[in-house]
């Protein structure tokens, strides 16, 4: 018996495989973090050694209160400066006290901090980037946000944890990157626990606005029990609960959106791990061309690579679940 379950496990996937694949974009085509309209050109210069379009893309987010777009493009563009650093020293020569490269800068250094043996040493040196990035821009959250990074680096007590997340709140009561931080913080890795990461996370999602990346933030919490070493104490019911919440979520974007490519990503993971192949597949057509570095990064040095290894194997799956003569599964079914 186990062995004619095995062949018609076998025969199913290769029935059914290949239509699977509508709606997927070929391998060549899937991107790894590809930057949107606006960041794509500034990076383009920056390469060539030209600041200008960095330090305007930015002026902007600043100029017109874009804070998510602004983190995210902070982000970006401390990456590249780390890797190529000579737009940035010429930005720095050219403008030393603007607003938005102070940030950058800040970025950048507590970045290099977390990736070094060093961290807590370099880390109590970079205080004065942040304070300088936070003073350049008073009604600016993104400083809060490295601000919160940093305190995590450091194993800042929780007094001065909610005492950051208050300044984070005060400027933006739902900047999903201060929220991550927080979540970060707060998780078992950290300096909380598993329990401790679900409650944030879910009185966030209650408390945000239709649409918003927060409603995301319990399947974080999702993502971070699911990879640690020994997960325990989050029932079934809970995790599930939250991936509904992100899927939803999810629902509300047009597919190939590059704006919530990492949350659907993410989700992707989250539902790879509790086994719902079809509600998986829904995502992976969703994604579109717009893979992320997380989470696949956190399971494997090739996150490209693991992303699109899981997308085959999800469509393995959900074919193996599909009757000999059947057709294809629908996303809203769920297998135990």
């Amino acid at each position: 018996m186990p062995l004619l379950r095995a062949l018609i496990r076998t025969a199913r996937m290769i029935r059914h495989t290949p239509a699977l694949a509508e709606g997927l974009p070929p391998d060549d085509e899937v991107l790894l973090d590809a930057p949107d309209e606006r960041l794509a050109p500034a990076l383009v210069a920056a390469g060539h050694a030209d600041h200008g379009p960095a330090a305007k893309v930015l002026a902007h987010t600043r100029e017109a209160a874009e804070w998510e777009n602004r983190d995210r493009y902070v982000q970006r563009l401390a990456a590249f400066a780390a890797a190529r650093p000579e737009w940035f020293r010429a930005w720095q020569q050219a403008a030393p006290h603007d607003p938005d490269l102070l940030l950058v800068k800040a970025e950048v250094a507590v970045a290099r901090a977390f990736a070094s043996p060093a961290r807590a040493e370099l880390l109590r040196e970079v205080s004065p980037l942040i304070l300088a990035a936070a003073e350049a821009d008073p009604r600016d959250p993104v400083p809060w946000r490295v601000a919160l990074d940093h305190a995590r680096g450091t194993n800042a007590p929780h007094t001065a944890f909610e005492e950051l997340w208050a300044q984070a709140v005060r400027r933006s009561p739902h900047h999903y990157g201060c929220h991550v931080s927080a979540l970060q913080y707060l998780s078992a890795a950290w300096y909380g626990s598993h329990a401790e990461c679900f409650d944030f996370a879910e009185r966030a999602a209650q408390d945000a606005l239709p649409g918003s990346l927060l409603k995301a933030l319990p399947v974080r919490a999702a993502f971070a029990y699911l990879t640690a070493q020994s997960p325990q104490g989050v029932p079934r019911s809970r995790l599930d609960a939250a991936a509904d919440l992100a899927v939803e979520l999810s629902a509300t974007y047009d597919t190939a959106d590059p704006w919530p490519a990492e949350v659907r990503n993410l989700l992707a993971c989250v539902l790879i791990h509790l086994e719902r192949w079809p509600d998986a597949l829904e995502q992976l057509r969703r994604i579109g061309p717009y893979a992320t570095s997380f989470p696949w990064d956190r399971i494997a040095d090739d996150p490209l690579g693991e992303f699109l290894h899981l997308r085959d194997g999800v469509r393995l799956e959900v074919a193996a679940a599909l009757p000999l003569l059947g057709g294809p599964a629908t996303s809203g079914d769920h297998y135990a």
